[in-house]
C-alpha cells in the first residue's frame, strides 16, 4: 500500500516489559491484519517503548522456553505492519535513537497524530 493511504488499522501499544502475556496478542492482530492486505501500523508509547530498545524484546518470553516478544515483533513487520516509535516516550525513559535494535520513525504524539486519527479502525492495548 502507498505510504500516503491512511491506515486500516492502528494499535497503539503502550503495554511494554512489565506485562510480557499481554503482548503476543498485539502482535497477533496486527498481523493477521496485514496479511489480510490491510495498512496496519503499531505505534509504540510510554513504557512500550522500552520494547524497541536493544535486547529487551530479545528477553522477554511470555511463556517460558516460548518465541521472544522480538519473534513476535519480526512476525508482524514481516507481515507489514509499520511501527513508529514515540520520541518523547524515549525521552521519559532516558532513551535516544541509538539505543533502539533499528532504525525506525520517531514521531511526538503532535505529529503522529493526523496519520494515526485517520485510521480505519484504533485500538490501545
Amino acid at each position: 500500500m502507498a505510504e500516503s493511504e491512511a491506515a486500516d488499522l492502528v494499535i497503539i501499544l503502550i503495554t511494554g516489559p512489565e506485562n510480557p502475556k499481554r503482548l503476543p496478542s498485539a502482535f497477533f492482530l496486527a498481523s493477521t491484519a496485514a496479511a489480510m492486505e490491510q495498512n496496519v501500523i503499531m505505534y509504540f508509547t510510554g513504557p512500550a517503548t522500552e520494547l524497541l530498545k536493544k535486547g529487551t524484546a530479545e528477553n522477554i518470553h511470555p511463556l517460558e522456553g516460548g518465541n521472544s516478544i522480538a519473534d513476535f515483533m519480526k512476525l508482524a513487520e514481516d507481515n507489514g505492519v509499520k511501527v513508529i516509535g514515540c520520541q518523547q516516550s524515549l525521552d521519559l525513559n532516558g532513551m535516544t535513537a541509538d539505543d533502539l535494535a533499528k532504525s525506525l520513525p520517531l514521531l511526538t504524539p503532535s505529529q503522529a497524530l493526523p496519520a494515526l486519527g485517520e485510521a480505519g479502525r484504533v485500538l490501545t492495548w
